[in-house]
Order: C-alpha cells, then structure tokens, then sequence
C-alpha cells in the first residue's frame, strides 16, 4: 500500500518546511502567491487529501454539515437532498446524508456519526416521539428543525411550511362546489406537522359549517402505503365521502394510487387535492389539485444558514407559505 500523503511529506518533496505548507494549504495571506501556488499543485499531483480530524484538531471547521431524512422517496425529500448538496457544495460545504425512517434510535446514531466527524451543523427532518440524550455535543453543533419541530436542545432554527392557509384555501373551494362530505387523510399526532395541518382542516369545516366526521378522517404514520390503505378505509366504509383532501406527500400519492386503481373518475366520482404537487400531478386525468410547498426556497434558506457561523445564537422559525394549485381533479 502506497504511503499516506501527508503535509509533511510534501514538505520534504518540495524541500521546505511542513508549517510553509500548513500555511500555503491552508490559503494564508503570510506565503508567497507563488510558494501557494506551487504547494497546492504539488499537492494535487501527490493526491492530498485534508484530514477532517486535523482540522478539528487545530479548532477549525470541518466544512462538514449534515442532513438527516426520513427517506429519499418522499419526492420533496429527494428534491431538497440535491438542491442543498449543490448550493453546499457551492459554498465549500461537504453534505452528509442520513436516513432515519422516522426512528430515533436511527436519528441518534446518526448525529453521533456527525458529531465524530466534527460536523459543525445539521439540518434534520425530527423524528416522532421522545429523542435520546445525546450529550453536550449536539449542543455545539448548529441544529435547524425542517418541515417539523422536535424535543432536541435548542435547535438554532426551525423551517416550516404554513399549509393553514392552503388546507382552508382547500376546504374552501370544495365547500363552495358543494361538497359536504370531505374526507382528509394526515400525519398522526406525534408529528408537529400532522397536528398542524388537521387542526387547519378542521377550522376550515367550521368556518364552512361543515360538522367534521370522524368516519373520513385518517391520521397515521405517514407513508404510501397508509395513504392508501386510509383511503380505500374511507371509500368502503358506510359514510359517503365526495371529496378528499391530503396532508401529506406520500399520503397523497398512496391515496391518488388507490384511487386510480379502483377506476374512479376525478372528480365526478371524487374531488382530490393532493399535497406536495410534484410534477407528474399535472398529466394525471387531466391534472391533479394540489398544494405545493416551496422546496427551492427551503433549500435555500437553509443553506444560507448553514454558510452562516451562528451557532451561539437562536434564528427562530421562519415560514414557508404553501400554495394551492386547482386543477380538473377538484
């Protein structure tokens, strides 16, 4: 095996000392334009690598940031992994990626993970229920809730996604085409989110003077398989449902699938408004209704916080409005 190249021994190639290297790698104004230059090409040729642990070492940053999902099927999930890899990527920042399944144990060894590579920060989706103590280290590591917030220490920031007003805006525009029997499928309870989005639905129904039936709303885990299995739930029970709204992105394409496969027709046999609106909803039976959540703008906001040193203090929440797009399917 080939032998480590390391400061040192590109010192010893060039045949100066190891700190003129430290310095020239490290992009010092005290060396010579043209000693850098020829220390990071030699560098180059020899195929150094930074070691992170140095790095830290010496109380530098990593450039190590972390971002922890429930899963990359979720189309949003996906989406917001690649733009925040490349605007990281723009600003020097290496991603690492983590999936926690909406576990916490998952959750927990992930950060481990992060804080033994001396991440500086992480943006994490929070997963349900109580988090395990994960020591004074998270607490120098920059947290930034995204979608949900959670029982973590201090998260220096939380991005949200207001759907209030795109679930009433919803509600709404079915209530006022006639439909009184609106069904609603969401995240149970244990998520910040899905406690958010059905109490908008339901404040929607009062304002509307609908009485909300438990019998056509669905609260679960949220995944594809539930949305479909809480939908076929809600079309063969006994309460008749003419509408159905979705809080949720694979509840809603879970949901639109059973709907699709028992051969139903939207909306004459029920108005859908889906959530999330990715792209393939505008081709489906003339065009699904949905309410879409601005990924870009998230992504963006969070990679601006991540770019920033702001650990010693708290940003807040910052919100996202949602938008509700109609289409034939409502």
């Amino acid at each position: 095996m080939a032998n480590r190249v390391t400061i040192k021994s590109i010192a010893l190639d060039l045949g100066i000392s190891h700190m003129t290297v430290s310095r020239a790698l490290a992009n010092s104004p005290n060396v010579h334009p043209k000693t850098r230059d020829t220390v990071l090409k030699r560098a180059a040729e020899l195929g150094y690598v930074k070691s992170s642990a140095a790095t830290a070492m010496r109380g530098d940053s990593t450039g190590i940031v972390g971002l922890l999902l429930p899963n990359l099927a979720n189309e949003f999930y996906a989406v917001f992994a690649n733009a925040l890899a490349l605007l990281c990527a723009d600003q020097g920042l290496h991603l690492m990626i983590h999936l926690t399944n909406d576990d916490a144990t998952r959750e927990h060894l992930a950060i481990l993970r992060l804080r033994e590579v001396q991440a500086s920060a992480v943006v994490m989706v929070p997963a349900p229920g109580e988090t395990a103590d994960l020591g004074h280290g998270v607490a120098e590591m920059q947290v930034i809730h995204l979608i949900r917030t959670g029982d973590h220490q201090a998260p220096s920031a939380a991005l949200l996604v207001e759907d209030r007003g795109s679930i009433g805006a919803a509600v709404d525009h079915l209530a006022k085409a006639g439909h009184q029997r609106i069904g609603y499928i969401g995240g149970h309870a244990a998520l910040s989110s899905g406690r958010h989005r059905e109490a908008a639905f339901r404040d929607a129904l009062e304002r509307n003077r609908l009485s909300p039936d438990s019998a056509l709303i669905r609260l679960d885990p949220p995944s594809f398989e539930m949305g479909h299995a809480m939908c076929l739930s809600i079309l063969e029970g006994d309460t008749a449902v003419t509408a159905l709204v979705c809080g949720g992105f694979e509840i809603s394409n879970g949901a639109l699938d059973a709907c699709l496969k028992r051969g139903l027709k939207l909306p004459d046999d029920l108005a859908f408004i889906g959530y999330g609106d990715p792209s393939f909803y505008k081709w489906i039976e003339g065009g699904i209704s949905s309410i879409a959540v601005p990924v870009d703008e998230l992504a963006g906001k969070a990679a601006e916080l991540l770019s920033q040193k702001i650990k010693a203090k708290s940003v807040g929440i910052i919100s996202f409005p949602s938008s509700l797009t109609i289409r034939e399917s409502a």
